[in-house]
């Protein structure tokens, strides 16, 4: 593997690296690879999220076949379940999950706030809303209590006590032992007010400062050991200045690469995306967190993102909800049981080869466990596929006409930064 030197004139840690292979000419948006110490990541791509070390209802080999490259688990969920020094004894997650490539992990910033606050896997809201400081969904309690040294939050499994802090995280983080992981941020919401988000980022810049001597302490200690890179994450909401400030902030740390992460308008997507890249070193990748739907794509990947995660693939699977060029469909709906043709003639994976819409309706109906496998193969690769086709149209030229083909089809369009 050989060494890139960046920029600021610092080399990345040993197995890390990131290379740019073409860009979109006037934009911010470019094709490159990641090299990790378990393989590639020939970017832009798609990260199917595996919460729990598992991407829910598929085997990882069958996910390796839809071509999928890399697998995000959360921080948090591991170390409420099975506890990060379990996976740490069953060879770090790639092992412990039976996965033969890069792993991601992130902080657990965004479920102890998310679930804190009774918001679930939701965050983005609109703006318009009247906003406060102290947020929190309606009809829940507070499970979690931030201060400027971390969080204390309660356990949504068995009400347990923990506290999280940018140590804790590491640590937890190290043990996992993914191929990146991502620095302890608090994630806010479109409700809390400007000054408390201007609190957030000067928070999240301190945490983050904390996280790169931890894991600077942990790395040495854990010398032998494949190396972690460590990502930091741009928090500041809709707010340009501070969405910029935390870019700056993060930027003048010795990170890996970054995260764009935090609570955002789904119509300011592109902006805010183009306004922290801006900022950030280019030689360095940026995963914008959360995002999935391939209107989105289209415009984080043009205004600079490289990689992205979200659960929608999976989720909507198991609920039935399977993806097709010009719509998206329930598969319960009773006009399907006699629908003998695929979910996607022109898909190339394993469910619309072998199975029928009529098949799929019936397994639903049913509730046999293998509707939510099949359609969650069928899903995850259709979003693996599209963002290998955002790859290769940025690499020969065809960016704008694939966009315009695949939003075209589904009567989309695309949030694009101005």
């Amino acid at each position: 593997m050989r060494t890139v030197v960046r920029l600021d004139g610092r080399v990345p840690g040993p197995g890390f690296g990131f290379e740019i292979d073409g860009r979109l000419p006037g934009r911010l948006g470019r094709a490159g690879t990641m090299r990790t110490p378990h393989g590639e990541i020939r970017t832009p791509a798609f990260t199917p999220v595996g919460t729990k070390a598992t991407v829910k209802a598929v085997l990882p080999g069958t996910m390796r076949e839809l071509g999928a490259q890399v697998v995000l688990a959360n921080a948090y969920h591991l170390y409420l379940q099975p506890g990060a020094d379990i996976v740490e004894a069953g060879g770090g997650l790639a092992a412990f999950m039976g996965w033969d490539g890069p792993t991601i992990t992130d902080s657990g910033g965004f479920q102890v706030l998310s679930l804190g606050v009774g918001f679930k896997k939701v965050l983005a809201m609109d703006a318009s809303t009247v906003q406060a400081d102290d947020v929190i969904a309606a009809g829940k309690d507070r499970l979690a209590h931030v201060d400027d040294d971390g969080v204390t939050f309660v356990s949504h499994l068995d009400g347990s006590r923990h506290r999280f802090s940018p140590e804790v995280s590491m640590q937890v983080q190290h043990q996992i032992g993914a191929d990146i992981m991502f620095a302890f941020d608090e994630c806010t919401t479109l409700l809390n007010t400007r000054e408390y988000q201007e609190q957030s980022v000067s928070r999240t810049q301190a945490w983050a400062e904390r996280c790169v001597t931890a894991h600077e302490r942990l790395t040495v200690e854990r010398a032998g050991r494949p190396y972690q890179a460590l990502f930091g994450v741009v928090q500041g909401a809709q707010y340009e200045d501070l969405r910029r400030r935390s870019a700056r902030g993060l930027a003048a740390l010795p990170m890996d690469g970054y995260g764009i992460g935090g609570a955002l308008e789904k119509d300011q997507l592109g902006t805010i995306v183009r306004w922290v890249c801006e900022e950030l070193p280019e030689d360095r990748p940026r995963h914008l967190l959360g995002i999935g739907e391939p209107d989105d794509i289209f415009a984080a990947v043009e205004s600079g993102a490289d990689t992205f995660d979200c659960v929608a693939p999976s989720r909507n699977a198991r609920n039935g909800t399977v993806f097709h060029p010009t719509k998206r469909f329930h598969l319960t709906n009773g006009r399907y049981r006699r629908e003998f043709t695929p979910i996607d003639d022109a898909c190339d994976c394993y469910t619309c080869a072998t199975f029928t819409r009529a098949y799929l309706h019936h397994l639903f109906r049913a509730k046999e466990m293998l509707a939510a496998t099949l359609a969650t193969i069928h899903n995850e690769r259709y979003i693996v596929r599209l963002v290998d086709q955002v790859r290769a149209s940025i690499l020969d030229g065809t960016f704008d006409e694939l966009r315009a083909e695949v939003l075209g089809r589904s009567g989309r369009q695309s949030p694009t930064a101005p």
